[in-house]
């Protein structure tokens, strides 16, 4: 099994990267010769459209030993764990006004690979039209081994919380650490390997425009996540013949398909369409030097816009270690009601907001325009606290947030690991209200 010491990357968010596993094997000055080298089939793989602009567009030629049409039709997939992949819309769970909270979800004894591992929490939009989010946790403790995917219905954004995963994909191989995330393009097929026996974290599936990173705008050149701290794998192939299944995402519904051999044999590939991973440590951090509490968009690692200009689709946002050095200021995040709907996930540490109840692999839910906060008693602490200089270190905290509500699962709302009383943190907040004496 391979680990990080054997891998090597290519950098560069967005760039147009080129890879061979075999010299030779990626044609040079045409992208569909006539001929491939080595009796290599082309097939290109487009996540956008064929005339979308040329900043935006992405595209990746593949070389590979087999055309991806060399495949079984494909059939119902058949599961011991039917529903617990939901895909939007959900037209019988409405969204809830109500703030969720869910405790982490055990790794199962039973074997349970990275597919079968998801669980469905919330999801918004609709798939079908390309619009909203699906929210989703894993739990898994054994490899894929002759099982492969792809998901039809939206690009992967993969956070994991304990254990690494080792994905092997068409464009090549990623090691993905807790305090890393990984994204697989809408379409791409792998297959994923616990290096550790078992591995726990969340997806954010985006059914909308392929994730790219935010305009800095006043911040100027320099500052959030940089282009050149994200890993794309370089080319590596399997020649492998055999009994094998791809499992396949599609309009909501799961299907599978036998193959006669591993999908992952792509020789050589050049384009800008393939998965990547970003270390979380690399993001550099901006925050106020003088006074107030800024919006949490200045920590917004990638996002996926929507139609209206500055209300994303997904915002993918992160709560990393990090000074705080605020003036008279309340420094958690003050209480808040806002047009967009908060999934919040724990990797590590404690939340400043909420220092008890909300654990790593834990997720909570606020949906627009719902009240939330700190717990009364960060509330007493951070009212009272002496503002020195204060270094928030060994937490990493993130956020899926959205322009669309969120309708939770029906498991969801069912869960024995749903807290029920999540409202009562609040419950303690007390009235401080009070007027000086008349004349004084």
């Amino acid at each position: 099994m391979s680990g990080p010491e054997t891998l090597h990357y290519q950098t560069g968010f967005g760039n147009e990267h080129e890879t061979e596993a075999a010299q030779g094997a990626l044609p040079q000055g045409r992208f569909n010769p006539q001929k491939a080298p080595y009796g290599l089939y082309a097939e290109q793989f487009s996540s956008t459209a064929f005339t979308a602009p040329r900043h935006l567009n992405r595209r990746t030629w593949t070389y590979r030993i087999r055309p991806s049409v060399v495949m079984g039709d494909y059939e119902p997939y058949r599961t011991e764990q039917p529903g617990l992949i939901c895909t939007g819309p959900l037209h019988d769970s409405p969204p809830p006004p109500n703030s969720l909270r869910w405790d982490p979800f055990p790794i199962p004894e039973e074997p349970q690979d990275f597919i079968d591992g998801w669980i469905t929490l919330a999801v918004n939009g609709d798939a079908r039209l390309q619009v909203g989010i699906g929210v989703h946790i894993y739990c898994a403790n054994s490899n894929m081994d002759q099982r492969f995917f792809y998901n039809a219905d939206g690009e992967l954004l993969i956070v994991p919380q304990q254990g690494a995963l080792l994905a092997l994909t068409e464009m090549g191989r990623l090691y993905v650490t807790p305090g890393e995330i990984l994204v697989i393009p809408r379409g791409v097929k792998f297959q994923i390997e616990l290096p550790e026996g078992t591995a726990r974290g969340y997806i954010c599936e985006n059914y909308g425009a392929p994730l790219e990173l935010p305009e800095r705008g006043p911040v100027g050149a320099n500052g959030f996540a940089n282009n050149r701290d994200f890993c794309y794998p370089t080319a590596w192939y399997e020649d492998k013949d055999g009994s094998f299944l791809l499992v396949t995402k599609f309009a909501g519904v799961l299907y599978q398909a036998t193959l006669e051999h591993s999908p992952l044999d792509v020789v050589a590939w050049v384009g800008n369409s393939a998965p990547y991973k970003y270390d979380l440590a690399r993001f550099n951090t901006i925050n106020t030097v003088s006074y107030d509490h800024p919006d949490p968009s200045i920590f917004t690692v990638l996002t996926s816009p929507s139609d209206r200009p500055g209300t994303a689709n997904l915002d993918f946002v992160i709560f990393p270690p990090r000074w705080m050095v605020a003036e008279d200021t309340f420094r958690p995040p003050w209480f808040h009601r806002n047009v967009m709907s908060e999934c919040m996930g724990l990797i590590q540490g404690v939340y400043d907001a909420k220092e008890a109840g909300f654990e790593p692999g834990g997720l909570s839910v606020h949906n627009c325009m719902s009240p939330h906060g700190p717990e009364a008693e960060v509330f007493e602490k951070a009212s009272a606290a002496v503002l020195a200089p204060e270094r928030y270190k060994n937490s990493l905290a993130f956020m899926f947030e959205s322009r669309y509500m969120l309708a939770t699962t029906p498991f969801g709302l069912g869960a024995l690991k749903r807290q029920k009383d999540y409202v009562t943190c609040w419950k303690g907040l007390k009235k401080h209200f009070s007027l000086p004496p008349q004349g004084a």
